[in-house]
């Protein structure tokens, strides 16, 4: 059996049903075939939910050589952004990425195009390593709150902001003052928190 299509069974199980919801079972199941089938390419599941995340970052086709042309911050803005699509489209998928550090070959080539246009610009080796791992756990940790309808992680925005437009002005005058502007939409507030952290690095390398 070829190995994309056990690969691409396993993606729509975890979309569908969860992370918690692939086994090597509930696969073989899916497939139509036996648990013997699936242990041909996989020793055990981590090797499987390995597989699984790699997938995903496959889909973000990004060129080392486009990305170096872009100059190092537009390059991470856009792998960011990029990633971010990604993984929204896979929330439950992307669950799985907090099992195991993703080292398959589409991650790797994410990692290495990227750690290559931070030391093209003039990063430490230490820093770049360090900006990469941040920027991944960044966008990782803001596709896992946006729900199946690529929506703010809050279901129901409206009654968010009816509470934090009635609250006590005595208790929490502050919240009152920004209560027009909340809650921050999510998608807003991943750029704007991407913004920061470029501006960050840019600190970082010019004091380097």
């Amino acid at each position: 059996m070829p190995l994309e299509r056990i690969v691409a069974t396993a993606l729509r199980i975890v979309d569908e049903e969860g992370s918690d919801a692939l086994t090597m079972r509930t696969l073989a199941q899916r497939l139509g075939s036996g648990t013997a089938t699936l242990y041909r390419h996989f020793d055990n599941r981590a090797a499987l939910v390995a597989h699984v995340v790699d997938r995903m970052f496959g889909a973000v086709e990004l060129k080392g050589d486009e990305l170096l042309a872009m100059g190092w911050e537009r390059s991470l803005c856009t792998v960011a952004h990029t990633m971010f699509g990604a993984l929204v489209r896979h929330r439950n998928a992307a669950r799985l990425m907090a099992e195991q550090m993703p080292l398959g070959p589409n991650a790797m080539a994410l990692r290495e195009h990227c750690v290559a246009v931070l030391l093209d610009s003039g990063f430490p080796p230490r820093t770049a390593a360090y900006a990469y791992a941040t920027l991944a756990r960044y966008v990782l940790g803001f596709a896992v709150q946006v729900d199946g309808h690529g929506g703010a992680g809050q279901p129901d925005d409206a009654r968010s902001a009816a509470v934090f437009q009635s609250v006590d002005p005595d208790l929490f005058p502050a919240t009152v003052a920004v209560a027009g502007v909340l809650p921050v939409p999510i998608e807003d507030e991943f750029s704007f928190g991407l913004d920061l952290l470029l501006s960050g690095l840019a600190r970082l390398r010019d004091e380097g």
